[in-house]
């Protein structure tokens, strides 16, 4: 005969937070519901709660009462806030467990949706853990303020962690956390890359959708350790001067038996109806953004990693998706809004909110918006009309450029515009330069894949590519694999391809890439001001029939400045004649024709000197050499120095 338990009522809720919570406007729910060890009566034990409004009975299964229904039945509580809650002595640190769900339509296991630790996938309970780590970064945190500035140098390394490099003599693994923390922080650090972008780290049913669909928005995957193990390898990065983001996705969520959908035998957390709660395009289940509770689960998952994991940035995946109520839709498939549009206005509600609570509490960090459209004022404040973020990623510079360079070089004055239209809207916005994974898969090929010409003219375009990226206004995203020119399309069942450096093109993009990283981040012209027109202007951006452009790029002090020039075909230029601000000595800081890596070696030697003949509105000029297929950069020398 099955014997229940009595569960002894020990609420972590006081009534404000439950005012809070039903206003929606509660950021840390993650203190009261899940599961927190505490002691009650002179006992140890775990405290339960879980929302859960239209279940008729709710109870917890788990290691501690072998999974046994009906063994320890949590209480509903009399405010009709729809949580369920109980004191249970006995479990261990380490146990799973589930919330056994009964309503008039049924009964069912689900995870819990506050869980910070998880079964390591397929199997899919969650793990009573209490976030236990000694942190070592106060350094780091004291100073990232200003590290993460719009004025400071934001270069980002995106990485599936999965991927990056794994172990073929031991199964063909992926590293874990902790071996991530060693040997990604030695990487990021030599490259010079100042911050990583870990592809959605939370935990998920399914390795193919890369994190994107999913279900432990508390619970780092336990594919590659525990949560401590992860703050290792967060904790290992600051140490270096290394910033971390994350991806986030607050937009939909996979229909998986144990996750959010249909929680409690109704839709809590998505749309009822599927014009507004099931993606098209992803197969998942839609938040609705419009229900206080769902609301306060997502900005509490947001503060959550900000709070507990020291993250230094959100990039907030699909916000497209969210903005447009037709977002994949075709006529009759999508409900327009109060006003008859097409625009998401509970979308644009909670997005305003969240960046309002993040940077309320952690003026040091930065929201980044994946957003592919022309909305508005996505990276301006709430108080002038906009969403709020912090800086949005520039989806019309990745298309164009790219369109441009994969075309063949004889044909690229046809498209001149797709290289300097760019500038047009690049201060509408706190932009984001990304060549993210999003160009290297479903059959897009790898980015050296899309150069024209013979091998050496694929490896100088990419080169040109990088350069160009680097000194054009705007942070800067690269997807790992990029840095060394991979052939390969990224595939997330297998390493990066690490053996191609022991030739010398694919050695000479990764030290090219390095030394962009070096100079972006010693020269305040290429980042100080890349949010401001001021910091830009063109030299000659109509030469379309050589295919070459040049321009300028500013500090805030105007003694900073660089000078670039780009060369588009593979036909050297010389003597080619461009104005130039100030007389003098022009070093040539970057020149990604070197030999060094792996191009033909045309150069200036190293500096030229500006002359007093007028050119493009200039009263001084230089006449340089400018090499087939390449990017140079020239700082100009004070006259007290010369050339070491």
């Amino acid at each position: 005969m099955k014997v229940t338990k009595s569960v002894v009522a020990h609420s972590l809720f006081s009534e404000q937070d439950i005012y809070l919570f039903r206003e929606g406007k509660h950021t840390r729910l993650y203190d009261r519901f899940g599961a927190h060890a505490t002691e009650k009566g002179g006992q140890r034990g775990f405290q339960f709660s879980v929302w859960a409004p239209n279940a008729e009975k709710v109870s917890v299964v788990g290691d501690f009462n072998n999974f046994q229904a009906g063994s320890h039945y949590l209480l509903s509580r009399p405010d009709h806030s729809g949580i369920w809650e109980g004191f249970i002595a006995g479990p261990a640190l380490g146990d799973s467990y589930k919330f056994q769900i009964s309503s008039r339509h049924g009964t069912q296991e689900k995870a819990d949706p506050f869980a910070r630790q998880s079964e390591e996938p397929p199997r899919s309970a969650s793990r009573l853990c209490t976030l236990d780590y000694n942190w070592s970064d106060s350094e780091w945190m004291a100073k990232r303020r200003a590290i993460n500035a719009l004025d400071a140098p934001l270069s980002i390394y995106e990485v599936h962690l999965g991927s990056w490099r794994r172990i073929p003599e031991d199964g063909n693994r992926s590293l874990s956390y902790r071996e991530m923390a060693h040997q990604l922080t030695a990487y990021v650090q030599e490259m010079g890359f100042t911050h990583v972008e870990l592809m959605p780290v939370m935990e998920h049913p399914f390795y193919g959708s890369w994190g994107y669909q999913t279900t432990g928005y508390f619970a780092p995957t336990a594919r590659y350790g525990t949560p401590e193990d992860l703050m290792l390898l967060i904790d290992t990065l600051h140490q270096a001067g290394i910033g971390v983001i994350l991806d986030w996705v607050p937009s939909h969520f996979p229909a998986d038996g144990h996750g959010l959908a249909n929680f409690d035998g109704t839709c809590l957390y998505e749309h009822e109806d599927p014009r507004q709660g099931f993606h098209p395009d992803w197969k998942s289940s839609i938040f609705n953004l419009g229900r206080n509770e769902v609301r306060g689960f997502l900005m509490s998952s947001a503060l959550f990693w900000l709070d507990k994991y020291h993250i230094d940035g959100l990039r907030v995946d699909a916000v497209a998706s969210m903005l447009y109520l037709d977002y994949g839709r075709e006529e009759g498939e999508w409900i327009p809004n109060e006003h008859g549009g097409r625009e998401n206005l509970e979308s644009m509600s909670f997005l305003r909110s969240l960046n309002e609570a993040v940077y309320r509490d952690h003026p040091d960090v930065q929201t980044m918006a994946e957003e592919s459209t022309a909305w508005p004022l996505v990276s301006r404040p709430t108080y002038m009309g906009g969403l709020g973020f912090g800086m949005k990623w520039n989806m019309g510079w990745m298309n164009d450029t790219l369109k441009y360079f994969q075309l063949q070089p004889l044909f690229r004055k046809y498209q001149h515009d797709k290289l300097t239209f760019t500038i047009w809207y690049a201060f509408t916005e706190n932009f984001v330069l990304p060549l993210s994974h999003d160009e290297v898969v479903h059959g897009k090929g790898a980015l050296i894949g899309k150069m024209p010409g013979d091998e050496w003219q694929q490896f100088a375009n990419l080169r040109l590519l990088y350069g160009l990226m680097w000194t054009h206004p705007g942070k800067k995203l690269l997807f790992m694999g990029g840095e060394i020119g991979q052939r390969r399309e990224w595939q997330h069942e297998e390493s990066l391809e690490w053996h191609i450096l022991q030739y010398p093109l694919h050695a000479g993009v990764q030290s090219w890439v390095k030394d962009l990283n070096r100079v972006y981040r010693q020269e305040k012209a290429l980042h100080e001001r890349d949010f401001n027109s001021d910091g830009f202007a063109w030299i000659d951006a109509q030469n379309w029939e050589e295919s070459v452009i040049s321009f300028l790029r500013y500090g805030k002090h105007r003694d900073d400045t660089m000078l670039v020039v780009c060369n588009f075909t593979p036909v050297p230029r010389h003597d080619y004649v461009v104005g130039a601000p100030r007389g003098g000595q022009w070093r040539e800081v970057l020149n990604s024709d070197a030999p060094l890596y792996g191009g033909s070696g045309m150069g200036n030697l190293g500096q030229v000197e500006a002359s007093p003949q007028a050119a493009h509105g200039y009263c001084h000029s230089l006449s340089l050499t400018v090499p087939p297929l390449a990017v140079l950069v020239f700082k100009p020398i004070p006259e007290n120095q010369s050339l070491s």
